[in-house]
Order: C-alpha cells, then sequence, then structure tokens
C-alpha cells in the first residue's frame, strides 16, 4: 500500500491482526527494523480471531515511512487497512462547516426564518435588490473559485483534489478576517462556461476570489467577470502574490538604500503572478522593469501571439535589451522569480547591482539555494515557511476582503493593490526592519486590520466603494 503522508511527521496506520499468527512483538519488531518508533496503539475492533488497531509510529522522513509500510506487509496475518497522518486526520470529513446563527427552537422562530415570515424579507429583496447586503449572507460570504488546473505548485489535479486547499483558505478567511468563504470546484476547463459559472452564482455572493487557475485563461475569466459583476473579483495567484512581493521589496528597498523608480528590475515567469507582479511593481513607481520567461527576455519590437506578452512587452523594458535571463541581470538591482527552481546561478547574480535583492519564489524548489545565495545577496525572499522573509499570500487576500466588503466596493482597483502593499510594509517599524525581517509573520494581528484600512481608504479614494464605514466617516464638528 502507497502511504498517504506529509513529510516527516508520525503515521497513523490501521492494521487488521491475525490473532493466531502474529503477536505485538511481531509488529514491534518490524516497526523497529525500519527505526520507527510506535508510540500509542488504540483497538478499534477485536475478537478471537482478528483485531484492529490503530499504530502511530513516529517517523523521520518519506523513506522511512516506506519501510514501514514494507515491512508491515510482509507479515503474514497482517493486512494494511489505511496508513495516514495527522495532516490527513485534520482532513476527514472536510474542514469546515455551515452553522446557523441562531437555533430554531419552536413553532415561532420556524416561522419567522422560514415560512410564513421569510416572505416579507423576500419581497423586500425583490422590490430593492440592493437590500440583499442587509438581509441575507451576500454582506460577508466570499466565492472561493476553482477549477484545480493550477494547485499549489502541484498543476491541474483537477476539481476533487483542488477542494482541499479551497476549504484551507475558507478557513484561514473565517479565522482572521471574519469572513465567510465558500469553496467551489468547477468541473470545467473552458473558460467562457467558467464565467458564466460565476456570473450565475453571484447573487450569493458579495466577493469571489479565483484560485488555481492556469494561465492564460485566468486572465480572460477574471477581466470578463470584473467587467460583468459589480462585486470585487480577486484572482489571488496573480495579485495576492503581487502584492505582498511589493511590500516586501519596499522594505528590501528601505534595508539597500535605493528608490523603486532608479531600480533595475527583473521578473522572470511570465504567468499569472508574474504579470500582475509586474503591473502592480510599475503601478508602485518602478521604471525600468523587465520581464524574462523561457524564450528570453520580452521585447517591444517583437510581436507576440499571446496577447498578455504582447502587453506587457509594451509596458517593459524600455531600453529594449535583448537576450536571455543573463543578459537582463546585468546591473540589476532586483531579481523577482515566479518561475522554476534553480534558474538562478551564482554567476548571474555577480553580475547584479551592488547589494542585490532575490526574490526567489519558486516551490518547493527556489530559483537560487538560499545556501547557494549566502553572501552574493543583501536581501532574500522566497515563498518558503523554512527560511527567513516568506511571501505569504495569507498576508493579503483576508484583509483584502474584508476591506472590499465593509465598504461594498464594486471592484478591487490597482490602488487597492498598492494601498494593501503599503500596508503590509508599514507594520515593519525602522528599529524592527532588518535583511532577515522585511515582511510580517501571517500570525501578526495587525496585519489584517491595517490592510482593511488602507483598502477601504483606497475604494473611497478610487470612487468603488458603495459605502463609508462608521469609523471612516468625518465626525460633525459642533
Amino acid at each position: 500500500m502507497k502511504p498517504f503522508t506529509s513529510m516527516g511527521t508520525s503515521i497513523i496506520v490501521r492494521l487488521e491482526v491475525d490473532v493466531k499468527q502474529v503477536s505485538f512483538i511481531d509488529i514491534a519488531t518490524a516497526v523497529s527494523k525500519a527505526q520507527g518508533d510506535i508510540v500509542a496503539m488504540d483497538v478499534v475492533q477485536s475478537s478471537n480471531e482478528e483485531t484492529v488497531k490503530d499504530f502511530t509510529i513516529n517517523t523521520k522522513n518519506r523513506a522511512q515511512i516506506d519501510e514501514v509500510v514494507q515491512n508491515l506487509e510482509s507479515l503474514s496475518g497482517v493486512k494494511i487497512v489505511t496508513v495516514s497522518d495527522r495532516t490527513f486526520l485534520s482532513h476527514i470529513g472536510g474542514k469546515i462547516e455551515m452553522k446557523p446563527k441562531r437555533p430554531i427552537q419552536n413553532r415561532e422562530d420556524l416561522s419567522r426564518v422560514y415560512t410564513p415570515g421569510v416572505a416579507a424579507v423576500c419581497e423586500a429583496i425583490a422590490q430593492d435588490p440592493y437590500k440583499a447586503y442587509k438581509l441575507t449572507i451576500k454582506r460577508n460570504t466570499v466565492a472561493i473559485v476553482s477549477d484545480g488546473t493550477a494547485v499549489l505548485g502541484l498543476g491541474d489535479i483537477g476539481p476533487y483534489a483542488a477542494m482541499p486547499v479551497m476549504e484551507g483558505k475558507a478557513m484561514l478567511f473565517k479565522q482572521l478576517a471574519g469572513v465567510d468563504g465558500f469553496p467551489i470546484c468547477l468541473d470545467t476547463k473552458d473558460t467562457d462556461e467558467i464565467i458564466e459559472t460565476i456570473v450565475r452564482m453571484a447573487p450569493a455572493f458579495g466577493g469571489i476570489n479565483l484560485e488555481d487557475i492556469a494561465a492564460p485563461r485566468c486572465f480572460e475569466i477574471e477581466r470578463a467577470l470584473r467587467e460583468r459583476l459589480d462585486i470585487p473579483v480577486f484572482h489571488d495567484d496573480q495579485h495576492g502574490t503581487a502584492v505582498v512581493i511589493l511590500a516586501g521589496l519596499l522594505n528590501a528597498l528601505k534595508i539597500v538604500g535605493k528608490k523603486i523608480e532608479d531600480c533595475k528590475i527583473v521578473v522572470t515567469g511570465m504567468g499569472a503572478a508574474g504579470v500582475a507582479c509586474t503591473k502592480i511593481i510599475l503601478s508602485a513607481g518602478a521604471k525600468n522593469v523587465i520581464g524574462v520567461d523561457r524564450d528570453g527576455i520580452l521585447s517591444r519590437s517583437v510581436t507576440y501571439e499571446n496577447p498578455v506578452w504582447e502587453e506587457v512587452s509594451n509596458m517593459t523594458n524600455p531600453h529594449d535589451i535583448q537576450g536571455q535571463l543573463a543578459d537582463a541581470l546585468v546591473d540589476a538591482d532586483v531579481f523577482i522569480g515566479v518561475s522554476r527552481g534553480g534558474i538562478l546561478k551564482r554567476e548571474m547574480v555577480q553580475t547584479m547591482a551592488k547589494d542585490p535583492i532575490v526574490f526567489a519564489m519558486a516551490n518547493p524548489q527556489p530559483e537560487i539555494d538560499p545556501e547557494e545565495a549566502e553572501g552574493l545577496v543583501r536581501v532574500l525572499a522566497t515563498g518558503r515557511s523554512d527560511y527567513p522573509n516568506q511571501i505569504n499570500n495569507v498576508l493579503c487576500f483576508p484583509g483584502m476582503f474584508r476591506g472590499a466588503f465593509d465598504c461594498r466596493a464594486t471592484d478591487i482597483t490597482e490602488e487597492m493593490k498598492v494601498a494593501t502593499a503599503h500596508a503590509i510594509a508599514s507594520i515593519i517599524t525602522d528599529a524592527e526592519l532588518n535583511e532577515q525581517y522585511i515582511i510580517p509573520s501571517v500570525f501578526n494581528d495587525k496585519v489584517v486590520k491595517r490592510v482593511r484600512d488602507a483598502v477601504v481608504d483606497a475604494a473611497i479614494a478610487s470612487g468603488v466603494a458603495r459605502k463609508i464605514p462608521r469609523d471612516k466617516r468625518k465626525k460633525e464638528t459642533v
């Protein structure tokens, strides 16, 4: 049996054991031969002939897990039912549920929340659809929509396999920002079908969070939905990544004493995140951004079949540099990688400007190994949690939607994204700022509030707010 496990954790092995053939000592010996350690045993079912037991076994890595399983499988009279770990156990039955805000305890309660009392509420919304924000879940609910084609570096794993990610995101929305997220995975890769499906279900939601949809379809889907809907639409893989990268970059530039408008910035990987990152950096004031993909530097003198690349090429690379990544990096102040592991070499970094900033975001292997970059790079950030300066979208999307909902924004504008980046960056004080700390932790309790306030202010300023929250209204003077 192939074990379903995450790396370096305790596994729980459920065994059906023929008690006449196998003893506990036999099982313990098989586990110890693989240097595993049985720390608990729970009887699930027992009879005179057979028992079903759960064994909790400490392991260190996947190879050891495989060896434990193989040793147990070799025992005559033992059948492995399941192999799981604590991560899998936390997903059993899904990670979220729906609960009513108040119980229905008697007929009077029933008549108010359902028939006949609900009819009056329905009629009020029919006369004024905007009342749905006050009288339904629309005011605080976001649809987390995916087709499962670009999941967490796993790629196209389909809508069923994508659900655990969407459920996890719903948990983060709720715990961090009090936003109710509903995971929806669509069993289609057809762009028009995805657009039409989301448009038709939009009345129930206050916002749409697109997630793990492959490029270039994600661009068209987002663009069409923003045109057709009057609620905020946000593709987190594009804009969440871009916002947090900009936040980290703003603080990294403080450390090296450079201004964004004076920097040569190279972005490699012109997919969803790379394109969004390029655009937000330009919106933040950068003048010299160079986009690079597998075919090399995007150039204004080349016509691209990909309309997104054509758009990006016309707003970047002002000096029309030609060539590959190595050519782009000569005298560059900043490298931002949202591509694939191992493409940034030491010799390339050595050609960059003084005090180079490197954001190596590819997962699980960054564009350059952090140990290899040590001594060459002034500030390094990755997408991984086991190194300093993790760029994590969780810093962005909960507060972003909290703010958008609080002011009932019709859109999420570029001004709101840039404001979010500045808000995240501002959490780290000048006294705290250093090469190992340019971005706050996802557990920093200041993040959501600071982002929410910045989003509301930017929405009001850019004219997409339909409501001014009470805390933002100017107090009347007597």
